[in-house]
């Protein structure tokens, strides 16, 4: 009998039960469990989805495990999930003890003591799991041991099938989801039906905020899709959603200029003319403008851009590797090409003084991004920064919960969060200039763009 195998996103830290379609959080795949479901599909598995965002409560969640039965629950675990991961963990073992459940994902492969002698936890794949986890399935088929941690193995992505999108909007359409869209839309430049993908893993920088877990789990290099690759997902999201826009979901799509150029001018070639966003840095957009350029000319609209800090100092700190000034530059050369700025930054970090954060402040003020994405700085775990702050005792997390980077949580000592909520606000206040600039270009771009008069002009000689 083919073993029943249900995955477990549990992703329901930041806005609960019952948030599905929510932007982000909430109404993006995990490309972990897409992934994952595909490959333990293609060994003969049978696969679907539990996915808390979508249920209704904790008695839900015991209700769908006692009317699917699976053989095997697998579960995956960013930091911030742990808590809704252990409880779901903790039903399984009531409603189905026999059971065989398994965890990984980021947290598990960071933590490991955290989790490594739980009683809820049969195994833990670490790392990378798409070669492994169906591995341990087929054991457990057979009747054969499996270790209890499972060390990972690095897969070709090239070889990988594609994210099972529908793993998700299958499970979504049970619970209610009737958006006109795989993923839920986020940015008005990107316009449903939309997706997101990922062309690879892995980062070269080594910002103290984030660094060493990334490498932890992916290793020291980007390892990236082929743009054939890539393509051919696209090509294939396209026949099935006629997707309409889409975004790159990497950490830092543009550090490896050679894809980047060789992937636009596939996609000119291939037809395609749906906008796009995807990740980048500031000295990466400064350094290769002509990059940006042809991006722009294929249908990028917008950078999410982790400006972080108006501060030198500070930015040297974190060891972001960029400068206030090449943030400042980077904004200017996407205005020039029409690029929409989703701006990242933090407020509260460690050593960070009112000064600096002033300069942060400023610094907004004179980028004006479209999308304002701020955090107030959360020590991760796994990260070099996180150990800094354990060793001088400055964490104020109590609960896995805060591990979100949301702006309205104390998350360190010695950090005024009354005064910084006020910066927060003067951060995102837009100065009138600011204002009057985004008025005529909004204008311009409804009333005033050549193509539009040269069509009304021709409306108004045809009533003529």
């Amino acid at each position: 009998m083919t073993l029943r195998v249900t995955l477990v996103c549990a992703g329901i830290a930041g806005k609960g039960f019952d948030s599905l379609g929510q932007g982000m959080d909430s109404g993006w795949i995990s490309h972990g469990l897409a992934i994952l479901s595909a490959c333990v599909k293609a060994r003969g598995f049978e696969v679907d989805l539990l996915d808390l965002r979508a249920l209704r409560d904790w008695d839900h969640v015991r209700d769908e495990l006692r009317a699917r039965k699976p053989d095997v629950v697998g579960v995956s675990m960013m930091s911030v999930d742990y808590n809704p991961a252990m409880e779901c963990l903790a039903i399984v073992r009531e409603v189905l003890p026999q059971a065989v459940t398994v965890v990984g994902g980021p947290h598990p492969t960071i933590m490991l003591d955290e989790v490594k002698d739980s009683a809820l936890i049969d195994h833990i794949c670490l790392g990378e799991a798409e070669l492994t986890f169906p591995a341990m399935l087929a054991r457990l088929e057979r009747g054969e041991p499996s270790e209890r941690v499972i060390q990972p193995m690095q897969p070709d992505l090239d070889l990988l099938p594609f994210a099972d999108h529908e793993l998700f909007l299958q499970e979504w359409r049970k619970w209610g989801y009737e958006l006109n869209s795989p993923e839920a839309p986020f940015v008005v430049e990107l316009p449903p039906p939309f997706v997101t993908v990922i062309a690879g893993r892995g980062c070269i920088y080594n910002c103290s905020y984030c660094q060493p877990a990334e490498r932890h789990i992916f290793g020291r290099k980007v390892r990236r899709r082929s743009v054939a690759n890539v393509m051919a997902e696209l090509q294939e999201l396209h026949q099935r959603y006629a997707f309409n826009s889409f975004m790159f979901h990497d950490d830092c799509l543009t550090e490896d200029r050679k894809w980047v150029m060789a992937f636009c001018t596939a996609y000119r070639e291939a037809g395609f003319r749906q906008p796009f966003f995807c990740q980048s840095r500031a000295d990466i957009i400064v350094k290769n403008e002509d990059m940006v350029r042809l991006m722009a000319e294929v249908g990028l609209r917008g950078y999410l851009i982790g400006f972080e800090s108006g501060s030198d100092r500070v930015l040297r700190f974190i060891r972001k590797g960029t400068k206030r000034a090449q943030n400042l530059q980077a904004a200017r050369i996407c205005r020039k090409y029409g690029i929409a700025i989703w701006a990242n930054y933090m407020l509260g970090l460690p050593t960070e003084t009112r000064e600096e954060v002033l300069e942060t402040v400023s610094m907004l003020k004179e980028i004006d991004p479209d999308y304002y994405s701020p955090a107030f700085y959360t020590p991760h775990p796994g990260s070099d920064l996180y150990t800094y702050c354990q060793e001088n005792d400055l964490s104020l997390i109590r609960s896995h919960d805060s591990y979100r980077r949301n702006p309205d949580e104390a998350k360190i000592k010695g950090v005024d969060y009354v005064w910084l909520q006020s910066a927060l606000a003067e951060s995102q206040r837009r100065t009138w200039v600011n204002r009057v600039k985004r008025q005529g270009r909004y204008y311009w771009k409804r009333y005033a763009q050549p193509k539009k008069i040269v069509r009304r002009v021709r409306r108004w000689l045809g009533a003529q």
